[in-house]
C-alpha cells in the first residue's frame, strides 16, 4: 500500500458511511476481514457480519448514524507494507461531539481492508 491508496480507502469508507450502502460498505473490505471498534473487542469476523455492524447489529456494534449528523477526515500517517496508520477527526452536530481518532488498518492485496482496529477519544465541549 502507499499514501494514495490508503487516501482513495479512507476516501471511499466516508463516503460509505455518509449514504450507509450496504455494497460501498461491503466494497471496502476483504471476505475474511476482522474489525474492532475498540482495541479490546474481540473480532467482528467476515466482510457481512462487518457490514452489519455498519447498522447496529451486534454485540460490540456502534448505532448507526442518522444521516447529515457528521462529517469526517482522516489521513495516513504511517505505512509499512499493508499496514497502514490512520489519524483523524470525526464531528457531530446532533448531539455536538468531536472525536480523534486513530486507526491501525491492514490491507489485501487488492487494497481491502482485511484488519481493522479503532481507537478514539472525544474532545471535551
Amino acid at each position: 500500500m502507499d499514501a494514495a491508496s490508503v487516501d482513495r480507502w479512507l476516501e471511499a469508507y466516508v463516503e460509505a458511511w455518509k449514504c450507509y450502502d450496504r455494497e460501498a460498505i461491503a466494497a471496502l473490505y476483504a471476505e475474511d476481514a476482522e474489525c474492532r471498534y475498540h482495541p479490546y473487542d474481540d473480532p467482528i469476523r467476515g466482510r457481512d457480519a462487518i457490514v452489519d455492524s455498519w447498522f447496529g447489529v451486534g454485540e460490540t456494534a456502534p448505532s448507526q448514524d442518522r444521516e447529515g449528523t457528521y462529517d469526517a477526515s482522516y489521513r495516513p500517517v504511517a505505512i509499512d507494507g499493508d499496514l497502514a496508520v490512520v489519524v483523524g477527526v470525526s464531528s457531530y452536530t446532533d448531539p455536538p461531539a468531536t472525536y480523534d481518532n486513530c486507526w491501525l488498518i491492514r490491507f489485501d492485496a487488492e487494497g481491502r481492508c482485511r484488519e481493522f482496529t479503532e481507537w478514539f477519544m472525544a474532545r471535551p465541549l
